[in-house]
């Protein structure tokens, strides 16, 4: 009978078959990879903003508290931007010709709001509330850094699912108490959990409902 095959053949077949997988286990690694990356999740992301405005100089070096522009934040799910009116308290005082403010003091003229770029931008299919966070004695810096330190905002945290979720399974270790929740730099004690597990029972956390998907996926 005529061998249909080469005496190659098999060692082809098996060099393609390998390849094959290694093609496959490859692929996956690398979508793996992409997604977790700070390209894929905007880790250092800084956007340019209308006015040049500096968390470091404001908060870090005058001590402005985040609530004095962030007003709605213990109170409603978004942190708020401020209005002209509130920038416009001192800069109508001081700075009061600076060119990088211009776009401050003619949206205050027109009573046009700045056009501010958001840097931690949750997809819209993930509910999040800053108050609900707030009053569970997580910090502001838990999730957006040390802003004290930041000419400009920039994103220090993936935001990812997982991340997300890693805390809500075990807050313990991220909680604070809350009269130390804008606190820039706060030094937990020596056995942050202990005091975490206190807090999860004094603000009447429910830990094991953290993780269903209705809390985040309304």
């Amino acid at each position: 009978m005529a061998q249909i095959f080469g005496r190659g053949a098999d060692t082809w077949f098996r060099l393609v078959l390998w390849g094959a997988v290694l093609a496959v286990v490859a692929f996956f690694l690398l979508v793996g990879g992409y997604v977790r990356s700070d390209w894929r999740t905007e880790v250092g992301h800084a956007p340019e903003q209308p006015v040049p405005f500096s968390h470091e100089h404001h908060v870090g070096g005058l001590g402005i508290d985040c609530r004095y522009c962030h007003t709605s934040v213990e109170t409603a799910a978004t942190a708020g931007f401020p209005p002209m009116d509130t920038c416009m308290t001192c800069h109508s005082q001081i700075w009061t010709g600076a060119p990088m403010l211009e776009p401050v003091r003619e949206g205050y003229a027109r009573d046009v709001a700045l056009r501010w770029i958001r840097v931690h931008d949750l997809k819209d299919f993930a509910y999040f509330d800053h108050s609900v966070h707030l009053s569970a004695g997580v910090g502001c810096e838990t999730c957006h850094g040390r802003v004290d330190r930041m000419p400009l905002i920039r994103q220090v945290a993936p935001l990812t699912m997982q991340w997300c979720l890693d805390c809500h399974r075990d807050p313990a270790p991220a909680l604070r108490p809350r009269e130390a929740v804008f606190e820039m730099g706060w030094r937990p004690p020596a056995d942050r959990r202990t005091q975490g597990q206190d807090l999860i029972e004094a603000y009447g956390i429910e830990v094991g409902n953290l993780d269903t998907c209705y809390v985040c996926h309304r």
